[in-house]
């Protein structure tokens, strides 16, 4: 079963008006993560994949990222090689415990019920961007909402 939350969805929309890049990696092919993604505006989905280093290099070369710029969030054992490669490794409390132990940080949120939200602010916390992309989706909400 795939769920997602609404809370992660603010996560997406927070972590865009930062500037920060996000893609969706799955390992497993479900429609409802394509439909979620591109719900989500996400422009990186890579969905059905048990090896997603090939995915994470193409990102990194398409973005001029290094590693240490790089934040993974994952769950599952075929998540372990790009956590191992990303700057900031972030496991969901409802991960595998190997995952667990690979992680620089574990959400307090399960997967799918806010994590990437709380990996998100927690990211723009430690940029000092967190204020100022609150105000940004504010006002993007309200010249949204006033047609």
């Amino acid at each position: 079963m795939k769920r997602f939350s609404v809370e992660d969805g603010a996560g997406v929309a927070l972590a865009k008006v930062a500037g920060l890049k996000i893609a969706l990696l799955s390992g497993r092919y479900s429609s409802a993560t394509e439909i979620r993604g591109k719900e989500l505006k996400i422009e990186d989905i890579y969905n059905g994949m048990l090896n997603k280093i090939p995915a994470y290099e193409e990102l990194k070369q398409k973005y001029n990222l290094e590693d240490s710029e790089i934040a993974y969030i994952g769950d599952g054992l075929i998540d372990l090689p790009v956590m191992e490669k990303s700057g900031v490794p972030i496991s969901v409390r409802n991960a595998y415990p190997p995952v667990k132990k690979a992680a620089l940080y574990i959400t307090d949120k399960n997967g799918g019920s806010g994590a990437l939200r709380e990996a998100v602010d927690l990211i723009l916390q430690a940029k000092g961007l967190y204020e100022e992309a609150i105000k940004r989706l504010r006002k993007k909400i309200i010249r949204t909402s006033s047609g």
